[in-house]
């Protein structure tokens, strides 16, 4: 086959590539649309995810051992959530409760040696726990508050992981920061891992995990943004002591 017929062959099976796997760019666009504020529009986030799906059919090696699906699932997520921070459309006031939230989760887990729980953590921020509560709705709501802000590369899921498991979870327990957070994972009071898991695994939306644990779409939110503010305050003291 000479070069430009292997190159026009090249260029279609991308153009395919990036035809069949169109639909995982609404999927993800609308998963994270359940955890961002009215003011991000859907066909902003479905057009970013566009780019980083064009992307992902160009850069695409499978002999890396990823699924072209799970490689272009990174970059498509990636690409979105390059798009929402460049409108930081977050309060200041949300990303200053977020990391007293984490320092005081942190605080109350060194004081009393077992996991926080949220009457807890609203004591030792001196406010009611209504207002705790509230404060978790504001940070899901305004921040992305997810696994990939724990520390996880994208060199992780893509090289170390899909070793024959489909599970995003799973895919990232590699190495000892993996290692680490899939025990701290299992330091979760049950309920909390429970929405990790079908928020994660599962990729089930807020209102659906609701659904399912028989509790409002606002009190599933609350127990992400708890289980993910307890996970990092766990993986900022293992950096610490590591």
């Amino acid at each position: 086959m000479n070069s430009k017929a292997a190159a026009y062959r090249q260029q279609n099976d991308k153009a395919q590539l990036v035809e069949r796997h169109a639909s995982l760019v609404k999927r993800i666009a609308h998963h994270l649309m359940a955890r961002l504020p009215a003011s991000v529009l859907v066909d902003d986030l479905i057009q970013a995810g566009m780019i980083g799906l064009l992307e992902a059919a160009k850069n695409f090696d499978g002999s890396k051992g990823a699924s072209f699906e799970t490689f272009a699932g990174i970059r498509i997520r990636g690409a979105m959530l390059d798009e929402i921070r460049k409108g930081d459309w977050t309060p200041r006031s949300v990303h200053k409760n977020s990391r007293a939230i984490t320092e005081a989760i942190a605080q109350v887990e060194k004081d009393t040696g077992r996991d926080a729980r949220d009457v807890q953590i609203a004591a030792k921020l001196n406010v009611s726990l209504d207002d705790y509560h509230q404060m978790l709705n504001e940070v899901n709501a305004g921040k992305l508050v997810g696994i990939e802000d724990l520390g996880v590369s994208e060199d992780v899921i893509t090289t170390e992981g899909n070793q024959g498991n489909d599970s995003p979870l799973e895919d990232l327990m590699q190495g000892a920061f993996q290692k680490a957070l899939a025990h701290a994972i299992t330091t979760l009071p049950e309920r909390e891992a429970i929405v990790l898991s079908l928020y994660y695994d599962e990729e089930l939306n807020l209102r659906e995990i609701g659904e399912v644990l028989d509790v409002s779409e606002s009190r599933v939110s609350q127990i992400h943004s708890q289980a993910m503010l307890k996970l990092k305050a766990k993986m900022q003291t293992w950096r610490a002591d590591s």
